[in-house]
């Protein structure tokens, strides 16, 4: 296949496909000729993943750095340049956008009935601007991939959104956008420190990474503005509050994007810019203690405000506050083994709360409530649903055999060595999930059948099957076999190990140069 790949060239357009198609998409979509704007969706973004998948075969495993690169001049005089390229921590961030995107358009069939065109129209702009972060190579292309991923998620959740939809959707566009001018800022400030003294004007990533050393005592303010932007955006606690709120009021395709690919740029950014260009601030010992323990509040205060929750999609929302507690853990415990189950978990949770939260829309649509006391034994009415809630929330908690246990048992192994306290304190989490999840699913499925309005709920469809189907099959596959991608991401989590380790750095303080 590999072979057949590179007859084509396809490691020399692949990554502008991905960005043009749903970009071309997108438009056909809304102004297009008189097409149905889901089934113009649905080809488009299914053409997406099918020409995505050749990066599972073309990428060289063994390569830690950069592949598929390509590199066009932008704004010459500014020093922007079009450059993209994936690496082992990026591919299933790629992958799994273009997996979710078309599920997302299937699972909207029904729901959506308003203002289809632009509807589809953003889902497909918003696919452009995710995978733009994920590959961007340019730190002015990161930020505007980044920009344009936030408007069409305000619209999506403030147009089609619940009852509150649009105060959920601007508290959304307000923190991220804070975080985002603020990166912003410290965009603009490495490049004209790193240009003032090289001489040379460029917001090339891996010219500004050789020469971040040259911002001396900026280091801590620098790396503060980052933080800031990329912890809402996780989000961390106590940057959080926001999250409930959009995936509530978010129509389903909405609250899986935001759980299965939004939430993970900023870990992303962690990983690719955060860590990489301030190591020493991130790596002295208060920065480092400060973000491992709201790392290990977030995983236990998720998992408990998840087990008060009545409402079922509430409940989804706040466990991911837990799940990427776990993935911040393994960041800054900085092995090999926890970074590579970081990116697991990335990549499970992308797949299990996006399941979930499929399940929970549903639902609601047979109920119009989401509300977890409506329910009761509904496993006797609907055994098809029954059955793969059950099996979903099992992979949510980490069951053995199941994706979700090979994350967490690689971050916790991992962990311990650095970070033995937060480590210990963080498995309890896992004993949490599992009564939130496992507690939830006895109220909705397993509790007398004592409410006459549950008696004739449909169970799924077949589009509804579909749509699930490929997440399953994930779960399943993930859980027993996880080799192949431990081994696509060992390289580069290695490299990015050993960069941030690297020689020894003294603790940043203001004044002291970064060496």
């Amino acid at each position: 296949m590999s072979g057949l790949l590179s007859s084509i060239g396809y490691q020399y357009w692949v990554l502008d496909a991905l960005i043009l198609i749903p970009v071309a998409g997108g438009a056909v979509a809304l102004v297009g000729p008189e097409v149905s704007g889901k089934r113009t969706a649905l080809v488009v973004t299914l053409l997406e993943f099918v020409v995505s998948l050749g990066l599972w075969w073309a990428f060289d495993p063994a390569t830690a750095g950069m592949q598929f690169e390509v590199s066009h001049a932008w704004i010459p005089s500014w020093g922007v340049t079009y450059h993209v390229g994936v690496d082992g921590i990026s591919l299933f961030l790629v992958l799994l956008t273009t997996l979710t995107m078309p599920l997302a358009v299937l699972g909207s069939y029904t729901y959506i009935k308003s203002y289809e065109r632009p509807y589809y129209a953003l889902l497909l702009v918003l696919t452009s601007g995710m995978l733009g972060v994920f590959i961007a190579q340019d730190l002015f292309v990161f930020y505007v991939f980044w920009e344009i991923m936030l408007i069409p998620m305000y619209f999506i959740i403030g147009v089609w959104g619940g009852e509150r939809r649009l105060y959920a959707a601007l508290k959304f566009f307000i923190y991220t956008f804070v975080g985002s001018l603020l990166m912003l800022v410290a965009i603009l400030t490495i490049y004209l420190l790193v240009g003032q003294s090289t001489g040379r004007y460029s917001f090339e990533y891996q010219h500004l990474l050789n020469n971040i050393w040259l911002t001396g005592r900026w280091g801590i303010w620098l790396f503060g503005a980052f933080f800031l932007a990329f912890a809402i955006k996780v989000p961390m606690f106590p940057f959080h509050t926001w999250l409930p709120d959009a995936h509530v009021e978010a129509p389903t395709a909405g609250s899986v994007i935001l759980a299965g690919i939004l939430l993970k740029m900023g870990t992303y950014g962690f990983l690719r810019f955060a860590l990489p260009l301030f190591p020493g601030v991130a790596l002295s010992p208060a920065v480092s203690t400060a973000i491992v323990v709201l790392s290990v509040i977030g995983i236990i205060y998720g998992a408990l405000v998840a087990m008060v929750q009545p409402d079922f999609k509430k409940l989804i929302a706040y466990s991911s506050v837990s799940h990427l507690g776990f993935v911040m853990l393994g960041i800054w415990a900085l092995t090999l083994q926890s970074v590579q189950g970081a990116i697991v978990i990335m990549i499970n949770h992308g797949i299990s709360t996006g399941a979930l939260f499929f399940l929970s829309g549903m639902i609601y649509e047979r109920r119009h409530t989401r509300a977890i006391a409506a329910f009761g034994g509904i496993a006797r009415v609907v055994p098809a649903f029954a059955a793969i809630l059950t099996f979903v929330s099992l992979s949510s908690i980490g069951l053995p055999g199941t994706n979700g246990f090979i994350g967490e048992f690689l971050v916790l192994l991992g962990s311990f060595g650095t970070q033995p306290a937060a480590t210990i304190v963080a498995t309890t989490g896992i004993i949490f999930a599992a009564a939130y999840l496992l507690w939830a699913i006895q109220r909705i499925l397993f509790n007398p059948l004592d409410q006459p309005e549950n008696e004739k709920i449909p169970d799924l469809s077949v589009r509804e099957l579909i749509v699930l189907a490929p997440l399953l099959a994930c779960i399943v596959w993930i859980g027993v076999y996880p080799a192949p991608i431990l081994r696509r991401t060992e390289a580069s989590a290695q490299a990015l190990v050993n960069q941030v380790r690297g020689p020894q750095r003294l603790p940043i303080v203001p004044g002291a140069p970064e060496r």
